[in-house]
């Protein structure tokens, strides 16, 4: 797939364009089943060891943190807004619907940034993709930076909690949503919890349980 509009109709393919049952207000392209579409996009790709698909899911943490953002608007309206690894964008599309003035969506899957744009238009707002790695940097001109489900193992929380905790401590908002992951780092604030449905094929469960959380401006301190 070389471009965004052969991404595209790949994706329209293999997915299915469904509400996100805990913000139904955004529709995305989803997966039922997540072994077919990881094949179907190693084929396609004519690559090997890919990661999963996982911007065709609506995780608890993404959907935990865009119910959030729908429900106080005033977090981000009029403001420049970062989702990072937004997968299928559905954290940056709640932002943009609750009236940020502008929305970056970053993932370095660039089939992730093709979803997340047809989900979008499907959404009727706009908003920016990058497949940069982003990590580490100091994102100017960004007021809020938005991450759902993103401590899923020891390297990404290792790699991520610092840098989040220098954007607060910067003066930024940061926000993340997880559902209680192993990773999930300590000396956050807890703002919201959700019991949040999700597809029994991915998380052998119907439901699972969701917190939002803030990163504190000050310096979180060391474990041990």
């Amino acid at each position: 797939m070389r471009n965004d509009d052969e991404r595209q109709r790949f994706i329209q393919a293999q997915t299915r364009l469904e509400p996100v049952p805990l913000a139904p207000e955004i529709s995305i392209y989803a997966a039922s089943l997540i072994t077919p579409l990881w094949t179907a996009t190693q084929e396609t790709l004519d690559l090997h060891d890919l990661e999963p698909p996982f911007w065709a899911f609506a995780w608890a943490g993404g959907q935990a943190l865009a119910r959030f953002v729908l429900d106080h608007p005033g977090l981000v309206r009029g403001r420049a807004v970062f989702d990072f690894a937004s997968g299928s964008g559905m954290v940056g599309i709640a932002a943009r619907l609750a009236g940020a003035a502008r929305v970056l969506c970053g993932d370095i899957d660039t089939v992730a940034c093709a979803a997340a744009l047809l989900n979008a238009s499907a959404a009727d707002v706009e908003i920016e993709t990058s497949s940069e790695d982003q990590v580490g940097r100091e994102l100017e001109g960004f007021d809020v930076i938005l991450a759902g489900d993103v401590f899923y193992d020891r390297s990404a929380a290792e790699r991520f909690g610092p840098w989040f905790a220098s954007l607060a401590s910067s003066g930024r908002l940061v926000l993340v949503g997880d559902p209680g992951r192993a990773y999930f780092p300590g000396g956050l604030e807890p703002l919201a919890s959700y019991d949040v449905p999700v597809p029994f094929d991915l998380e052998s469960a119907t439901t699972k349980p969701a917190t939002v959380y803030r990163y504190p401006r000050r310096a979180i301190p060391s474990a041990g």
